[in-house]
């Protein structure tokens, strides 16, 4: 049963619990990234039978291998793949940014320049459930930044396959290259590149701990998106709503992993207790019920506030990565939401919507970096390079401040790398 508790009761730093790497996963990457920079390849094959158990032939899909699996997925679920598609396209597609020139001085050009990351690697999931969407939507704003090359990486199944409708997803989303390996190793191996797996400029895509970590250790030497968390929802509600609903919206979270975290925060007890009384019921019926169901006793909560508006500071300070604003004028509180990474508003809007359909990206900032995070989009697949052009002419009438700028910090190099083009100061 979900726990209820007065606002107060518990801190909000305790409701989402922010999870850090232990010790022992992080030596565990640590000699897992060593393992595959040294042996490559060799290593890859060798942790793939440790921890998938599963012996390969090759690391990479086959394009016989993309073909089976096309001819396997349904057409129903092929059609609802591109719809889903381009309904992500749509919505990513705004986001685009132009390169910019300025021209407002005499003999100066100033700008900016968008360049697509050429090599991105992104990380699928494949372990107790598989993630057709994620594949959808960590590729698809790639594509639309005009990366050239994306790698796409993800485990195994049982039987040295990759899950067919993960491939019909990257065949869509238009990834041809697809590699049979997971875990850390396979961060490891985009970062630092194999016989077979090519290093990439950047790594994208949620994991495990596992995988979180590996993305924290090769930070630096290539960039990454965020280290995620467990996944969580924190949905605010009143008695308006349908018990029933607002129960399997949270349960929609909780089913995702043992670790995640559904909260609701209502300004009702006896709500509280209705919504409690049908998670309670409905967990039972659902087949991930394990799951679930431990999610919702170690990490579930219910928080009873005075109002609404302190339900919205609540939620505020915990920064969810789903946020549900489950009441008939949801667009009056929009404003006052400060930080969460996807809104879902009104009563007809459940966070699976957003998973799989609507567009808005579902890779998300957890663990309460939505303060200052944002949802993966265009942003993360390209980089900004800045340009100047000055004439001589505009210079000289600016080379003097530069110097006293210059000799104010006690760099008289740069006041002299000014100057000498004027005078002979050097």
């Amino acid at each position: 049963m979900i726990r209820i508790f007065d606002y107060g009761e518990v801190s909000n730093d305790q409701i989402f619990a922010r999870r850090g790497s232990s010790a022992d996963v992080e030596k565990v990457v640590s000699e897992i990234i060593a393992q595959v920079v040294e042996k490559g390849d060799e290593a890859l094959f060798a942790y793939t039978r440790k921890f998938d158990k599963v012996e390969l032939a090759s690391l990479e899909v086959s394009e016989a291998e993309f073909a089976e699996a096309m001819a396997s997925v349904d057409d129903e679920f092929l059609s609802i793949l591109r719809e889903a598609a381009d309904n992500i396209r749509a919505y990513h597609e705004k986001q685009v940014r132009r390169d910019y020139v300025m021209m407002e001085r005499d003999g100066v050009i100033l700008g900016q320049k968008i360049t697509p990351i050429e090599k991105v690697g992104l990380y699928v999931p494949n372990g107790t459930a598989a993630y057709p969407s994620t594949v959808l939507m960590d590729a698809i704003p790639a594509k639309i930044a005009g990366c050239s090359e994306l790698v796409m990486v993800t485990p195994p199944s049982r039987n040295g396959k990759v899950d067919p409708f993960i491939l019909a997803a990257a065949r869509v989303s238009g990834i041809d290259r697809v590699f049979k390996v997971g875990g850390a190793q396979a961060v490891a191996a985009l970062a630092y590149g194999t016989e077979s797996v090519p290093a990439v400029y950047k790594i994208v895509g949620p994991g495990n701990a596992y995988v979180a970590e590996a993305k924290k250790q090769v930070y630096g030497k290539v960039a990454i998106d965020v280290v995620a968390g467990p996944s969580e929802v924190l949905a605010v509600a009143d008695d308006s709503c349908d018990a029933r609903i607002v129960a399997a919206d949270l349960l929609s979270q909780a089913e995702h992993d043992v670790m995640s975290t559904a909260v609701l925060v209502t300004d009702s007890r006896a709500f509280a207790e209705q919504v409690a009384a049908e998670m309670d019921r409905q967990v039972r019926l659902l087949p991930r019920y394990e799951i679930a169901n431990a999610s919702v006793e170690n990490n579930g909560m219910i928080i009873v506030v005075d109002s609404l508006d302190v339900a919205i500071d609540v939620a505020n300070e915990i920064a969810p990565e789903h946020l549900e604003l489950c009441m008939d004028e949801p667009f009056s509180y929009l404003d006052r939401v400060k930080n969460a990474g996807s809104i879902f508003l009104g009563k007809n809007c459940p966070e699976a919507l957003g998973d799989y359909m609507a567009g808005p990206n579902h890779t998300l900032p957890t663990g309460g970096i939505a303060k200052f995070a944002s949802p993966l989009s265009v942003d993360d697949f390209v980089k900004k390079s800045q340009f100047t052009y000055y004439t001589g002419e505009a210079l000289s009438k600016i080379a003097g401040k530069i110097a006293i700028f210059a000799r104010n910090e006690g760099l008289e190099g740069h006041a002299r790398s000014v100057l000498s083009r004027f005078e002979d100061t050097i």
